[in-house]
């Protein structure tokens, strides 16, 4: 191939001296960017908030979430964020109509830094031990190609009509002044909700997720969705990528000074589904980790059925639930 791409994940190689995304060598310590945007920081007050990792035990201020990279990476994404903030203050209009890929790679910045932290992390630790970090094949492939899908964000490399990602903005009402995120960084999953908007990103998906709740999705059209339905909707999501059974596959094209990559049809494997079945149980908890703001018990959410229920379908006639009847807080 005549494109020179970096892959980290081929020797495990993560420092402060190399950029996360070219792989070029640093010779300044200032040579960072902030995992998470310096203007969202400011405008709802996360600088000083805490950052919990994976373990949950450890954290980091969102301030200190950084990962090194060269000035051209730098000014590329502060190109990006500039896009995006005016797009934020559009609204939901101004962010339905925004370029989908660039979204793709704003959000991807997100997820990788988080990604980023917590390898770093663990690498230190298993080193205190004398331990070596290893990942499996199968997260190493997915790594590894998601990296290299970012890497379009300064390289010339396309994509086919149906993309590696799927991206779902929603009208939504919350409380002014909210940023509420949730980042799956080992599934490639990142949601977040504000006053005005919604957004749900599947990083490396090839769009099944979402295409498996295309019904529910053309019902919600442009409706103002209350937050315990889109926290739904994300709670569904996250917990169809938990079931997928099938791996997302590429084909790579060499053009020479470019590099082509096309989104293969999500296939089942032989003697398999692409999902598996659906647990009432376990999509429970997910249910009531992501409703936790509206304290609903485990009781409160499977009542007499042994389903889960629900505040965007109609259990009995299906029919979309307006949101307007939920008398629940914003």
């Amino acid at each position: 191939m005549s494109l020179k791409l970096y892959n980290p994940f081929e020797n495990l190689y993560f420092n402060d001296q190399t950029c996360f995304l070219t792989g070029d060598d640093l010779n300044n310590e200032d040579d960072k960017i902030t995992v998470f945007p310096e203007w969202i920081m400011d405008r709802f007050d996360y600088r000083e908030r805490k950052f919990v990792l994976m373990d949950t035990v450890n954290s980091i201020l969102y301030k200190d979430l950084k990962i090194p990279c060269s000035p051209k990476v730098r000014e590329a994404y502060e190109q990006l964020d500039r896009e995006v903030e005016q797009a934020f203050d559009g609204g939901y209009e101004a962010m339905k109509s925004f370029d989908e890929h660039k979204l793709f790679l704003w959000i991807s910045r997100m997820v990788y830094g988080v990604l980023y932290h917590e390898i770093d992390f663990e690498i230190k630790r298993l080193e205190r031990r004398e331990e070596k970090f290893k990942i499996s094949p199968v997260l190493k492939e997915r790594f590894s190609m998601f990296h290299l899908m970012m890497q379009s964000l300064i390289s010339p490399i396309e994509f086919s009509e149906k993309k590696p990602w799927s991206i779902e903005i929603v009208n939504l009402k919350y409380s002014d002044e909210v940023f509420n995120h949730r980042d799956d960084a080992i599934n490639l999953i990142f949601s977040l909700g504000i006053n005005g908007f919604g957004i749900i990103a599947c990083l490396q998906d090839n769009g099944v997720l979402m295409n498996e709740q295309k019904d529910i999705l053309a019902k919600i059209g442009d409706t103002v969705l209350h937050p315990i339905q889109f926290e739904e909707l994300c709670a569904k999501i996250l917990y169809l990528d938990y079931l997928l059974q099938a791996t997302p596959k590429y084909r790579l094209e060499d053009r020479g000074e470019s590099l082509y990559i096309e989104s293969l049809e999500v296939e089942a494997e032989p003697d398999r589904s692409i999902f598996s079945v659906w647990d009432n149980d376990m999509f429970q908890q997910v249910l009531q980790d992501y409703w936790t703001p509206w304290a609903l018990t485990e009781k409160d959410i499977m009542g007499e059925s042994n389903y889960p229920i629900s505040f965007l379908e109609d259990a009995y006639t299906f029919e979309f639930i307006s949101p307007e009847s939920i008398k629940l807080d914003y």
